[in-house]
């Protein structure tokens, strides 16, 4: 195939668009589930707003828990799907489950027995605090659930099996928020539980989401056949080595990055409870128009394992072009949305005039921010990451989020005692303290390297 900047395979458009849609179809009703804690405590009270969103910073960390983990089972597999080899698929998949079902019932554990010392963390706020730690004492139970969940969806994602996390997070939805309708607000006789019938709501979502995984798994799945024989179970010395080489640099990488993330919110949560909500508020908007950016990162991550697999670096360098160029001019529709919707957007929430006025200035600034998000992201985390190097990304979130952003951050705040939205533009820096080095490594084409094994 001739040599171009953009490619001409019609193979990887027509595995990617489906891929791409599916997955920020899935990934944004999976965040609605969420968000529909978010809108209706919003609309029942500021207190079980924020209450909800400070739990929802410890959920993010085992959100990014699974993302890691699972990420890294992607990189490697998705090389072994490129060469149709699913045996080594099976194994790696098994290493993982058991990683998450240990990380899981660790989770619980901390939770139980540290509940205060971990959400004392994010505010002094009494009546925060108390709304909080009824909200966590019911869902701590869904963690392990959700990480074993996510690895089993993580492992279909990588042989390019997706439709059944849309359809997951269809079901997931309609049942969180057909719950919460009844349990918050006390509907059809019901009792009016508030944020506790918030979680009781999420529970029972995450509950369902297992249980039609693991029957899809067992019964329904050609691509994977995970239990079809015992190589699930089988704990191969090489391949367990190959993990531990990509995913200790990936973990490390995603868990700095996420830990980084409650201690911004800590860092707003400290200077006043208007700005733990307004946070709350422009971040779930964010993290909404987000979800497509995240998409397109794991998309990324799996055409290009897979296009490393075949062994034809010309298409990886056609293709990693393409995605690079795409992620761009995703970023800027959608900051453009966020921006030109968020009086739309604010208007369903219940906030004091002080708190809306901030909430709009964060949005704002977090529209403009989502441009340098959607290249940097998807680049360094699904494109370079994909492609085998796994210790780049490693060294960019420490070195910009904890060398540079953090520090930044915390001085701005509690130092030079600069207002709430400067210090939300501190925090947000890192798009540009990561978007520099990730175009050069990108531009170097040094992060293409083969992870698999010979048969």
């Amino acid at each position: 195939m001739k040599k171009t900047f953009f490619s001409h395979d019609k193979n990887f458009y027509a595995a990617l668009f489906p891929l791409l849609i599916i997955i920020s179809l899935q990934n944004l009703i999976s965040y609605s589930v969420n968000m529909a804690d978010n809108i209706m405590l919003g609309a029942y009270s500021q207190n079980a707003l924020s209450g909800a969103a400070l739990v929802n910073q410890v959920f993010f960390l085992i959100q990014q828990a699974a993302v890691v983990i699972g990420d890294g089972l992607v990189v490697i597999a998705s090389q072994y799907w490129g060469q149709k080899r699913m045996e080594p698929i099976r194994q790696i998949t098994g290493m993982v489950l058991k990683i998450a079902f240990c990380l899981g019932i660790f989770l619980i554990l901390l939770c139980s027995l540290f509940p205060g010392a971990i959400l004392g963390f994010f505010t002094s706020d009494t009546a925060i605090l108390s709304e909080a730690g009824s909200y966590l004492q019911i869902i701590k139970y869904t963690f392990l659930l959700y990480l074993v969940t996510q690895v089993l969806l993580s492992a279909l994602r990588s042989v390019e099996t997706v439709r059944i996390a849309f359809v997951i997070s269809c079901i997931s939805l309609v049942v969180n928020v057909s719950i919460n309708y009844t349990l918050i607000y006390g509907r059809f006789g019901f009792p009016e539980l508030g944020i506790r019938g918030a979680a009781i709501g999420t529970m029972i979502s995450r509950c369902l989401e297992f249980l039609i995984v693991f029957i899809y798994v067992i019964k329904i799945d050609k691509k994977l056949k995970l239990f079809s024989d015992k190589a699930v179970f089988h704990i191969d010395k090489l391949l367990r080595s190959d993990y531990v080489k990509v995913a200790v640099p990936v973990f490390i990488s995603g868990m700095l990055w996420a830990i980084s993330v409650p201690m911004q919110t800590a860092i707003l949560g400290h200077l006043s409870s208007d700005a733990i909500a307004a946070n709350s508020v422009a971040s779930t908007f964010y993290q909404y128009m987000k979800v497509v950016v995240l998409a397109m990162s794991s998309a990324s991550s799996v055409m290009m394992g897979k296009a490393v697999g075949k062994g034809d670096l010309d298409e990886v360098k056609a293709a990693a072009r393409t995605l690079s160029v795409l992620d761009v001019c995703i970023g800027m529709i959608l900051g453009a949305v966020l921006y030109f919707t968020k009086d739309f957007l604010l208007a369903q929430y219940t906030l004091s005039p002080t708190a809306a006025q901030l909430a709009e200035q964060l949005i704002i600034i977090m529209a403009i921010v989502m441009v340098g998000m959607a290249y940097q992201m998807p680049v360094g985390s699904g494109i370079i990451r994909g492609a085998g190097d796994t210790k780049f990304s490693l060294y960019v979130n420490m070195i910009s989020t904890w060398g540079i952003v953090l520090p930044l951050s915390l001085s701005a705040a509690f130092w030079w005692k600069w207002p709430i939205p400067a210090v939300v533009i501190c925090l947000q820096s890192d798009q540009i303290f990561k978007g520099l080095p990730i175009f050069l490594r990108f531009r170097s084409y040094k992060w293409i390297h083969k992870l698999t094994r010979d048969k």
